[in-house]
């Protein structure tokens, strides 16, 4: 077995079991497969407004993408955004087994489905990134175009999370590693970092840093209270305000 696939239930907690469709949100959606590089089928939704750019999701490390239900329909009413969001393998209805290598897969792969067969102009998709996935966001933002990435309760590099983690394991480096510090200098699209001032799994601490690390053009939206998992809903009408400023706007200047 290799070191990462024995990361599944400790860094990785797929749940294969969804529990509803953007239907029981009153939202029209269209099931989406896809095949990653490495022959991998992907299970995801494509939620429509038409005229409206795309918002593509790249959900964190636990339960599925029928566990983003709520949050998918008010950032497509409020935020006024298409949604494309998929399943990591093994996630859902996704097939394969997780790894960290499969993830940088999953991605590219969810980038290549928006654009050549949904038809998505670059500069009309956000890479979306949520706690694990702002990796996978970031990395991708230094490949690929885009319109523009939002890093949502992001965290620096693996290394630094099994220290907080497991200070056992203080010279672990996965041969595969997630590395959002080491990698946001080199994006070159507007930038929102958001985070929760009590974020009780990665600290608000980070959040900043990675921030601070990001090139210009680039926005810092704190949110006083929030958690890790709550930030849209303690933030509320605000929340979705700042998110379709931002996507449509670009960064707002401080002061």
């Amino acid at each position: 077995m290799s070191l990462e696939y024995s990361e599944k239930g400790i860094v990785f907690f797929p749940d294969p079991h969804l529990e509803g469709t953007p239907a029981d949100w009153g939202l029209p959606y269209q099931e989406v497969w896809f095949t990653t590089a490495d022959g991998v089928k992907l299970h995801s939704w494509l939620i429509p407004r038409p005229g409206c750019p795309l918002f593509l999701w790249f959900h964190g490390n636990a339960g599925n993408i029928s566990h983003r239900l709520e949050n998918i329909k008010l950032l497509h009413d409020l935020a006024e955004v298409q949604v494309f969001i998929f399943d990591y393998r093994e996630y859902g209805l996704s097939q394969g087994r997780i790894t960290r290598e499969g993830t940088y897969l999953d991605a590219a792969a969810a980038y290549r489905t928006a654009t050549e067969e949904l038809g998505f102009a670059p500069q009309d998709i956000v890479l979306f990134g949520r706690s694990l996935g702002t990796a996978l966001a970031t990395d991708l933002a230094l490949k690929v175009p885009c319109r523009s990435l939002i890093l949502e309760s992001a965290f620096t590099n693996s290394q630094e999370m099994a220290r907080l983690y497991a200070p056992f394991l203080f010279d672990w480096r996965p041969s595969v590693p997630y590395d959002n510090l080491g990698k946001i200098g080199g994006v070159r699209v507007p930038v929102l970092v958001i985070h929760g001032t009590a974020d009780e799994v990665i600290p608000v601490s980070m959040g900043r840093r990675v921030y601070e690390a990001a090139p210009e053009p680039k926005e810092l939206y704190l949110i006083p209270g929030a958690h890790h998992n709550d930030t849209y809903l303690v933030g509320g009408e605000e929340y979705f305000a700042r998110l379709k400023r931002f996507i449509y706007h670009g960064p707002q200047r401080p002061g």
